[in-house]
């Protein structure tokens, strides 16, 4: 695995360099390649089973690493600026299950899931919300369907970290 990762992560080479269109897709095709690489690297090292939250990492850097892009269309920008919030809350998700693998964090019977939850909330929401300055004809639909899904999210996720919520049915 290691070999076709590597031959993978090259191939995006000429891609990255001539921008546009291509550059999209090389920087897709070298974390394809970087992924197989690192899944081979762990593998082959017999690391797996402490390293499997770099699979969750990995991926999601990939994503949240597109924040910068700039689509065009402020709905499209927002909704892309979402998806790699959301992305980077991922990130943060894997490196926090890293240190707890790695027995650094111990949150005992706390439900910290909730706390991610809100966190997601609070990114689709504030990434909704600027929608607002935006002069487009349908701005108080789209700030809607991006604000009262996360404020629902946002609630559920505190009662699960309050504890309210019912583990056991």
């Amino acid at each position: 695995m290691l070999v076709p990762g590597a031959f993978i992560t090259a191939a995006s080479a000429p891609l990255l360099g001539r921008g546009g269109g291509r550059a999209i897709t090389g920087y897709l095709v070298a974390w394809v390649g970087l992924i197989v690489f690192a899944v081979g690297a762990m593998l082959m090292f017999g690391v797996m089973s402490e390293g499997w939250p770099a699979m969750i990492i990995m991926p999601t850097l990939a994503i949240a690493g597109t924040y910068a892009w700039r689509p065009q269309h402020p709905i499209a920008r927002v909704f892309h600026r979402t998806i790699a919030t959301l992305a980077l809350c991922g990130t943060s998700l894997g490196v926090l299950f890293l240190l707890m693998n790695a027995d650094l964090v111990d949150f005992g019977d706390a439900h910290w899931w909730g706390g991610y939850m809100m966190a997601a909330g609070v990114a689709v929401a504030a990434n909704g919300l600027v929608l607002l300055r935006h002069r487009i004809q349908y701005r108080l639909q789209a700030v809607t369907l991006a604000v009262f899904p996360a404020l629902i999210v946002f609630l559920l996720g505190l009662r699960i970290l309050r504890g309210d919520w019912p583990t056991e049915f």
